[in-house]
């Protein structure tokens, strides 16, 4: 664990899929055709502590949806790549636009379109139903699923690694 701990010092940018990572990965439609998705709040707080240590977040995802839209826009996640089925096209253009280091960002994935990105990132990470071949590829598996807790036990990890944890949740313990 602590080679993953050495990785996760170094990070300055986390990328997440969405379907499989952020949400379970189901998929359900309205009536009019519209994309509807669960998001987990604990995993939405944790990206919000992230943040405020100074760490960028964004998202990479094949699909283009309203609903991840609106998540990210609440979670004030401006880095937002939607209908990229090439992802490393995406990340290029991240890494150009932030001027980042790919040693310097984690990816969390879980299926094989996000073999390309996660092989080039200083901190690969896959949920823990994610696929065998990317879990073969991953520096890290969560213990928890996708959708069910395991963005906030990633966002956790680096904290911890960064020496931020501590300190962000004592604020809710005091006083």
């Amino acid at each position: 664990m602590q080679e993953i701990l050495d990785k996760a010092l170094r990070i300055r940018l986390v990328i997440f899929d969405v379907d499989g990572v952020l949400t379970d990965g189901s998929l359900f439609f309205m009536p009019s055709g519209e994309e509807c998705k669960v998001f987990n709040s604990r995993d939405g707080h944790g990206m919000k502590m992230l943040r405020e240590t100074g760490v960028q977040i964004a998202v990479i995802t094949a699909r283009k949806s309203k609903a991840v839209l609106h998540r990210m826009a609440g979670l004030g996640i401006e880095h937002v790549y939607q209908g990229y089925q090439d992802k490393l096209k995406a990340f290029d253009m991240l890494l150009d636009k932030l001027s980042i280091d790919a040693g310097q960002v984690a990816y969390v994935g879980d299926d094989v379109v996000d073999l390309p990105v996660m092989r080039r990132v200083g901190l690969a990470i896959t949920v823990k139903d994610g696929d065998p071949l990317v879990a073969r590829y991953a520096h890290w598996q969560v213990p928890r699923r996708g959708g069910c807790g395991a963005v906030r036990e990633v966002c956790e990890l680096i904290m911890k690694a960064q020496g931020n944890l501590d300190d962000l949740l004592s604020r809710y313990v005091a006083g």
